[in-house]
């Protein structure tokens, strides 16, 4: 059985998608400061964007056991689509700005936890960098954008203060609609390139969203967002069959697009994993290649990297829906 059992199906909710992004959207856009490009760059691989050229970009995370890896060369890095070896055409260490979508449960569960909550997102939020971007959404049963995409710390932190919990739980409107707004950050050049992330916290299975897991998921995979779920467990909801699909859900978000996901049992573990998170979106590296796969049949294709060293492990999303056509 999925997780979408009994919700409304994709052709009931084709027509609400589109309305949900637009009554959730707040008027006029955040200022996007350009992203320096550091020293980390290979100039021989920066691309030119070239129309009618599809680069496959991916963000990838190394690890030592627990310790981050960030000092690899594009040399180390072995990158497989569909067992075939690429080649690297783009390749970056410097830390690239970031385009970032906070989401808070705010239901009704949430209300002694919510305080805690907060303070954790806030601390989170004052880690991000002048040259990054976030957005601030919070969810019960209704997704509502408390701050678009700025770099304004304080505002950031006042949207974080300004929820208050109540309602049910409408989770997956709430990464749809993120999603959304993160596809609408472009890069016009190299130097506007930035990586993409959800940060979502929620405490148990979603109750009332009208789209489908389903629908999300599939929409998570063809993005270039990687999502970082965070699941509160409390001593009732761990053997309750609702919060397992939760667990499952979010597992499936992170795994799909190469985050994580974290399940703590106490509402004051979030800031250490809210942490874990900043370390690990500072310390990941950025590569891209050309598909040596020239249909263009729309077709799943899987990705693999390898790092040509001992011992290391790198994490990224599991694939990419390939092109269907040339862009017009």
């Amino acid at each position: 059985m999925t997780p979408a059992t009994g919700r409304a199906r994709l052709g009931l909710v084709a027509g609400f998608a589109a309305s949900l992004v637009a009554a959730a959207s707040m008027p006029g856009g955040a200022q996007q400061p350009p992203a320096p490009t550091g020293p980390g760059t290979s100039a021989a691989s920066q691309p030119a964007f070239r129309a009618g050229v599809d680069i496959v970009s991916l963000n990838v995370t190394v690890m030592d056991g627990p310790r981050y890896v960030t000092d690899l060369q594009p040399e180390d890095f072995q990158v497989f689509e569909d067992g075939v070896k690429q080649d690297l055409v783009f390749f970056n260490r410097a830390n690239l700005p970031i385009a970032l979508a906070l989401l808070m449960d705010t239901s009704a569960s949430m209300e002694l936890r919510l305080p805690t909550a907060q303070e954790a997102a806030v601390g989170f939020s004052r880690r991000l960098r002048d040259q990054d971007l976030a957005e601030i959404v919070d969810f019960d049963s209704r997704v509502i954008i408390q701050q678009a995409f700025t770099n304004d710390s304080k505002a950031l932190e006042q949207a974080i203060r300004k929820t208050s919990a109540g309602g049910s739980t409408s989770m997956y409107n709430a990464v749809y609609i993120a999603l959304k707004d993160l596809k609408k950050i472009v890069a016009a050049n190299v130097d506007e390139i930035r990586r993409q992330a959800i940060v979502v916290l929620s405490d148990g299975e979603d109750t009332s969203s009208l789209l489908p897991f389903e629908e999300v998921l599939d929409l998570a995979k063809r993005s270039e967002t990687a999502i970082y779920a965070i699941g509160l467990r409390s001593a009732e909801s761990s053997a309750a069959r609702g919060f397992k699909e939760a667990e499952f859900v979010l597992r499936q978000f992170a795994q799909e697009t190469g985050g994580r996901a974290f399940f703590p049992s106490e509402i004051t573990d979030l800031p250490v994993i809210y942490n874990q998170i900043s370390d690990e979106l500072s310390s990941q590296f950025s590569v891209g290649y050309t598909s040596k796969n020239t249909k263009r049949d729309g077709a799943w294709r899987t990705i693999v990297v390898r790092i040509a060293r001992p011992n290391l492990g790198a994490r990224t999303k599991r694939g990419y829906f390939g092109p269907t056509s040339r862009s017009n």
